[in-house]
């Protein structure tokens, strides 16, 4: 199973990296376009793919893997995130999906900052 996650991951990055070389040429550099594209198309293709996977191919767990984990997941992490966080509001957990989302989204924004910030600590 490896494997398909391993060269989905591959064709997955390899998308991304054209996103990134085709949208500002497209659309300007004044704003992150690259990443905006790669994260609203990769919910959408998530989307698409899980419901269709659950209706059409439920036996079919390499597929989903090779699809979802690998080229998804190499294209933009922010697909799975949304994934989850759908999953949980349809299974009826709100609370701990606004909570997922916020924390997520704050947390992550913190450990940014504060890998930065080490990181200038300890070059200097």
């Amino acid at each position: 199973m490896i494997l398909y996650v391993a060269i989905g991951g591959a064709i997955g990055a390899s998308a991304r990296y054209l996103v990134n070389i085709l949208a500002p040429h497209f659309l300007g550099d004044g704003f992150p376009w690259a990443t905006f594209i790669a994260n609203v198309l990769g919910c959408f293709l998530m989307g698409l793919i899980t419901s269709f996977m659950a209706e059409k191919f439920a036996d079919a767990p390499e597929l989903r893997l090779f699809l979802t984990t690998g080229i998804l997941g190499g294209f933009t992490t922010f697909s799975a995130f949304s994934l989850d966080f759908v999953n949980l509001m349809q299974r009826g957990e709100t609370a701990t999906a606004i909570g997922y989302a916020a924390f997520s989204i704050v947390l992550s924004l913190v450990a940014v900052f504060f890998g930065m910030a080490l990181t200038r600590q300890i070059i200097q």
